[in-house]
């Protein structure tokens, strides 16, 4: 299992598979307003906040959902848990995972891609993650032991 954060990345994985805020003294800086505000402003200027004009009249439908992929081919959606119950992950049809942690619903949610018997993961924090489906009922991520809830 390899775990991979970007560099501006506020989370890192520990080998417990828990996440804990990065140490680097300017995580806080790069995600704060001060950040925001020229992307804003670029994102403005070059209208990539802005649907696309349609000059023909036609009436426009835009959706603000986030985008989902159309379903993956591939046997592995559906619940998947730890075997002492406190990890609850859900791979969903449409190429997206939502996984809850003891109390705490929808602790982390993402898109995922499954090639042949490995998945990757990239969360919505930009966290990404890797596992491996060892059989039908078994995956193996983040240094846990998930099985398939049916």
């Amino acid at each position: 299992m390899s775990v991979h954060a970007p560099p501006h990345a506020v989370a890192a994985a520990t080998t417990t598979g828990k996440r804990r805020p990065c140490a680097a003294p300017m995580a806080k800086a790069r995600h704060g307003p001060a950040r925001r505000l020229p992307m804003l402003l670029i994102a403005l200027a070059t209208g990539t906040l802005l649907p696309p004009i349609d000059r023909s009249g036609a009436q426009m439908i835009t959706h603000s959902s986030s985008p989902s992929r159309p379903a993956q081919s591939h046997p592995y959606v559906g619940m998947w848990v730890t075997l002492d119950g406190h990890v609850r992950h859900e791979l969903l049809p449409n190429g997206r995972y939502d996984e809850a942690r003891g109390s705490r619903q929808s602790a982390y949610q993402g898109r995922y891609e499954v090639r042949g018997n490995h998945v990757d993961y990239w969360d919505d924090t930009g966290f990404t993650a890797d596992g491996t489906f060892v059989d039908a009922d078994t995956l193996h991520h983040g240094g846990m032991v998930f099985r398939r809830e049916r």
